[in-house]
């Protein structure tokens, strides 16, 4: 596949090699809180994006940990408001075993980034918190991507927008740049409607629709370490 950029999600793609948080967060509830219904935690989840978009609670300067224990904490309050007994101080052991598989999971991931930005504009897209770029400070990552473009709306939705951004901070068509991503709906649809080339992570998705109807990515890799050897230089 030929390219001239790349368009890169960040989370669910670099930091956990296309396992979504959501289905993460899932298998560690279920250690800690036994009895938990699978669409009640769905519920949870959809709710503590909601929050964390639109209320001030993630501050810029806020590392990736915190980000982990300000989304639990809130999944917490809804479950509890469901009638579930939790014990709180497990927020902290779920956020740091998630910390701690983001960390190696980048140990790898780095490598492969420093290879394609040897050869590739990249611009980093995301919906996240307002804090991307604090984030990717601490995880050293930053400097692989000439651009970082980030929205704080809720991840649940669906968002053209950045991947509008992303193709104009690269400066091509959008026909001449990859959008790599792992969710379906959230990476390869919005970035095929805006016209870019597309390739999809699909290892461990989350809540997704439309995949069986819907045949429009152009390459579908199992793992991150696959995408080099799909690329070459347009």
């Amino acid at each position: 596949m030929q390219a001239r950029g790349i368009l890169l999600n960040y989370e669910g793609t670099i930091d956990t090699n296309g396992q979504h948080w959501g289905a993460i967060l899932w298998h560690k509830f279920q250690k800690h809180i036994a009895g938990l219904d699978k669409s009640v935690f769905n519920r949870a989840y959809a709710y503590s994006e909601n929050v964390l978009a639109s209320e001030a609670i993630i501050q810029p300067s806020h590392v990736f940990l915190d980000v982990l224990v300000h989304k639990i904490t809130q999944q917490f309050h809804y479950l509890t408001n469901q009638g579930y007994q939790l014990d709180y101080t497990a927020i902290s052991t779920i956020a740091q075993e998630c910390n701690n598989l983001a960390v190696r999971t980048l140990r790898k991931t780095q490598n492969i980034l420093e290879s394609l930005s040897s050869t590739f504009p990249m611009v980093l897209v995301a919906n996240f918190y307002g804090n991307l770029n604090a984030v990717l400070a601490e995880f050293g990552i930053r400097k692989y991507f000439s651009d970082v473009v980030e929205s704080s709306m809720s991840n649940m939705h669906f968002n053209t927008e950045i991947y509008e951004k992303g193709v104009s901070r690269l400066g091509y068509a959008a026909e001449e740049c990859v959008a790599v991503g792992d969710s379906y709906n959230r990476d390869i649809l919005p970035s095929k409607a805006v016209g870019c080339q597309t390739i999809w992570l699909n290892v461990m998705g989350w809540e997704e629709w439309g995949i069986d109807e819907l045949d429009i990515t152009d390459a579908e890799i199992a793992d991150f370490s696959q995408l080099p050897g799909l690329l070459e230089p347009h």
